[in-house]
């Protein structure tokens, strides 16, 4: 490769000749091999030979001087050819943002691809980052990981055969749980290493050190763990990350009530320092359960609420299916069982009966009355994912037209074939993906917002 006087560079891949300035390369990946081959050399007249796909290349290069990857091109190329001619040359990050997919708009997004792991097929539990979009899928006993291109990066066989719960307390550390075995477990799954375990004990009930996970979340400082007993005790426990061990038991329960049943879902809120929980007990006549509000300083509850509530305004026999918190904005949300309204209510405000319930005239709108269903809800980025069924949609917050107020608009985020495949049983979001995983489906469903910037085909 060599630079003439007016900073244009020549270099020979594979036999083909290319051409271009100096300033796309040192501008766009100064530190990488190619930046350092555009500097002057003493070859003369005879470009540098690079001893690589030349059709590749040429994607590489169009890359360098748009930003984007081309939609015309002589040759489709999956995307791990991409990745490796990206970290070969240097410009991995280059490559890494264009092949990220565009902010996530729920109403706006579309079933990209499915991921199924090798064994055991079923996922039982999900996490993404918030970061890059990478996945972890626990099924069986097996823990799967995909980076933030969703590439395999590796499958981290556990001690436990089944793992219902995962959480990432660290970059490369999941906190796991068992439903068939006691302990919250804890795993590097960078090396595919145990580091260490948490028990519930206490020497006056030597029956709790059996108790199993049912939910956890993460913390800066601690992992927080709901514990369930055979004999029908149950606590929330927090652990200490940098010993691992039991810093607090922060709510003791027992009992085999609605009001008493372990929490099936928690959620750490950072800006207040609060944990919420919630359990939700199915039968052949509906739902019951609670919503609880912790605050671990001082290990008291400081709101919690009964569902199916009272009252006209808490949808009386209607009791919620599922809750998760819009942390931005400090709004809980809430699905109902049988007319899959969507109710919410402000942290910062919570009294007897809090709750609003959102509606929209959008005809695509779940209709009350036809029976009920299995029911999820998820907040992410300030947009509320629910699903009933099968289907799944999207709550936007949008402003009125008239008074300038936030209102909230519901969208079909999946055409009618699409809620026909499976009962969705978690919904996860990460970086700009959403994933999806439907009831005994293997895989899980890839959905992200459309990109009409137009891009070569990747597999």
């Amino acid at each position: 490769m060599v630079s003439d006087g007016s900073e244009r560079v020549k270099l020979n891949v594979g036999g083909e000749i290319f051409e271009t300035n100096s300033s796309t390369i040192q501008s766009t990946c100064p530190d990488s091999l190619l930046a350092a081959l555009s500097t002057p050399t003493t070859h003369g007249s005879n470009p540098v030979f690079i001893d690589r796909d030349p059709e590749i290349f040429a994607v590489i290069l169009n890359l360098l001087r748009t930003g984007r990857l081309p939609a015309n091109s002589s040759g489709v190329f999956s995307k791990q050819e991409l990745l490796d001619e990206a970290l070969y040359y240097g410009v991995e990050s280059l490559l890494k943002s264009a092949m990220l997919p565009p902010p996530l708009l729920g109403f706006d997004a579309s079933l990209v691809s499915t991921i199924t792991p090798a064994t055991d097929g079923v996922p039982s539990a999900l996490t993404a980052t918030a970061g890059d979009a990478s996945l972890w899928i626990a099924h069986g006993g097996q823990i799967s990981v995909y980076d933030w291109s969703l590439s395999h990066a590796g499958t981290v066989r556990t001690h436990l055969n089944d793992i219902t719960s995962i959480c990432r307390v660290w970059s490369e550390t999941a906190a796991i749980g068992s439903g068939s075995a006691s302990g919250l477990h804890f795993y590097d799954l960078s090396g595919g290493r145990y580091i260490g375990s948490a028990h519930w004990t206490d020497p006056e009930d030597p029956r709790i050190h059996k108790a199993r996970v049912a939910a956890i979340a993460d913390s800066a400082d601690g992992v927080f763990a709901s514990f369930d007993c055979l004999h029908r005790e149950n606590s929330v426990l927090q652990i200490d990350k940098s010993t691992l061990q039991v810093a607090a038991v922060i709510g003791q329960q027992s009992g085999s009530s609605a009001k008493t049943t372990v929490p099936e879902k928690l959620r750490w809120l950072p800006t207040n320092g609060l944990l919420i929980g919630s359990a939700v007990q199915r039968g052949a006549f509906g739902c019951s359960g609670y919503i609880r509000i912790w605050d671990p300083r001082s290990r008291n509850i400081v709101w919690e609420t009964s569902e199916p509530g009272s009252g006209r305004s808490s949808r009386y026999g209607d009791s919620l299916a599922d809750m998760d918190v819009d942390v931005e904005d400090s709004i809980l949300f809430k699905v109902c069982f049988k007319s899959g309204d969507l109710g919410m209510a402000d942290l910062r405000k919570l009294g007897e009966d809090p709750w609003v319930y959102v509606s929209d005239e959008n005809p695509g709108a779940w209709k009350a009355g036809d029976g009920g269903g299995y029911s999820v809800v998820h907040c992410y980025r300030k947009q509320v994912l629910a699903s009933r069924g099968g289907a799944l949609e999207v709550w936007s917050s949008v402003k009125e037209k008239s008074s300038g107020d936030p209102i909230r608009r519901r969208n079909f985020v999946d055409k009618e074939e699409d809620s026909k495949r499976g009962m969705i049983s978690k919904i996860e979001a990460g970086g700009d993906r959403l994933f999806v995983s439907r009831e005994y489906m293997e895989g899980v469903e890839v959905w992200e917002t459309c990109n009409f910037s137009g891009l070569i085909s990747i597999e």
